[in-house]
């Protein structure tokens, strides 16, 4: 469990400082993913979104909840919610999305096979309490312990 906490830990790190060195390395070959929209995404087409999937200047908040992982012989589902706050020309936009990342273990290490995510609607919002971790305009937030 201390081992796919500390991956969607750095899942997450990856997407918030654009890292697609160290999320390659733990994406299975075969990896898609799943948008809210229905459309897949191979790995290829994914990584080059990564790259640049997030500006701290447009994404000014960011956080991980309601953390839940499941395993399954070889197989773990590791779900978070996501809050956002997106500013542009001004405006400012908030919303979360839910994940589920699917991770096999095979050769001796977690690989994450596929990634789906979806929109939630304000009246399933996990509360404040579930917070994992905070990102604010990219960086880091110190937790109180």
């Amino acid at each position: 469990m201390n081992e796919l906490r500390a991956l969607n830990a750095r899942f997450i790190h990856n997407f918030v400082t654009n890292d697609v060195a160290s999320h390659d390395a733990i994406l299975h070959p075969a990896f898609i993913t799943i948008l809210p929209t229905g459309q897949r995404w191979d790995r290829a087409t994914y990584l080059k979104y990564w790259a640049t999937a997030f500006d701290p200047e447009v994404i000014v908040y960011w956080d991980v909840r309601d953390e839940l992982i499941t395993v399954i012989g070889d197989v773990a589902l590791v779900r978070s919610t996501n809050k956002y706050t997106r500013r542009r020309d001004g405006n400012e936009v908030t919303g979360m999305t839910t994940y589920t990342d699917t991770y096999l273990f095979e050769n001796g290490a977690w690989k994450c096979i596929q990634a789906q995510i979806t929109a939630v609607d304000p009246e399933h919002y996990p509360p404040d309490d579930t917070i994992v971790s905070v990102y604010i305009e990219g960086k880091l937030q110190r937790r109180a312990a």
